[in-house]
């Protein structure tokens, strides 16, 4: 059963979805309108938005709105919020071009050969050139896997955000000062710093532990972001969010570009 098809209408506003990719799918943090918060792992995001099924509020921390070609510092959205974060402006990576994207997951090419291949599209499609890093090619296949669901289902209510700037926005529009990773791995401050604004935000975070990550297959942070995500979903609902940048800029297909908060 997916989370959609359990949502239900709550009594206090709708139930939202929060989204955020771990190892092999996604992580999906239901915050219902009785309060409740429900935490899944999905292998598709299209488990989650079922054609002709009820359709939830969503905020994703992925990319939405692919450049065809990318200056200095990315997305206008990228460039925008990055000042935001202080110390955490590493956390926002600059994507690709479209093109470059697509030749990365072009299965076609033989895989030892791929990420060379997608280097010198990103070489051709950027101002200044530039390659692309290890990690933001491991990202590509879910950028376009909510890029695939979005321009086959316009309008479906799914909004690009990201953690980070959730929590900013948590935190009285300041940057917070401690990471939740450090070389990689998990910082427990930083981490009980974010699930404490989460609390303060009226979430119940009883199950954000290692514990429940573990049985999920996934790590904590991955939680607590999707957790973040969802209390965005929520502002988006509730017509609260900010919009950066607002309006939002498109892209050749007419998705948004815009990181909401």
């Amino acid at each position: 059963m997916t989370l959609a098809e359990v949502a239900g209408d709550g009594s206090g506003g709708p139930d939202v979805l929060g989204l955020d990719g771990c190892p092999g799918g996604w992580i999906a943090a239901r915050w219902s309108a009785s309060g409740d918060l429900t935490l899944t792992r999905v292998a598709r995001l299209t488990d989650l938005f079922p054609e002709g099924g009820p359709v939830l509020q969503a905020a994703i921390d992925i990319p939405i709105g692919l450049p065809d070609r990318v200056g200095a510092g990315g997305r206008g959205p990228d460039r925008v919020v990055r000042p935001l974060l202080g110390g955490r402006q590493s956390s926002v990576f600059s994507m690709p071009s479209r093109a470059t994207m697509e030749v990365a997951c072009d299965i076609a090419i033989p895989e030892e050969a791929r990420y060379r291949a997608a280097c010198a599209v990103a070489l051709e499609t950027s101002d200044p050139p530039r390659k692309i890093s290890r990690q933001a090619y491991a990202l590509f296949p879910k950028v376009l896997e909510a890029d695939a669901l979005l321009r086959a289902r316009p309008g479906l209510p799914l909004a690009e955000c990201h953690p980070e700037v959730s929590f900013w926005a948590m935190n009285g529009r300041r940057p917070l000062d401690l990471p939740k990773k450090v070389k990689g791995q998990p910082a427990e401050s930083g981490l009980d710093l974010r699930i404490a604004l989460l609390a303060g935000a009226g979430m119940p975070v009883g199950r954000l532990t290692r514990a429940e990550a573990r049985g999920l297959g996934a790590g904590l942070d991955d939680l607590v972001d999707a957790c973040a995500c969802a209390w965005t979903a929520r502002r988006i609902a509730a017509g609260t969010a900010l919009t950066f940048p607002d309006p939002p800029e498109r892209d050749r297909h007419g998705l948004p570009v815009a990181i909401l908060a």
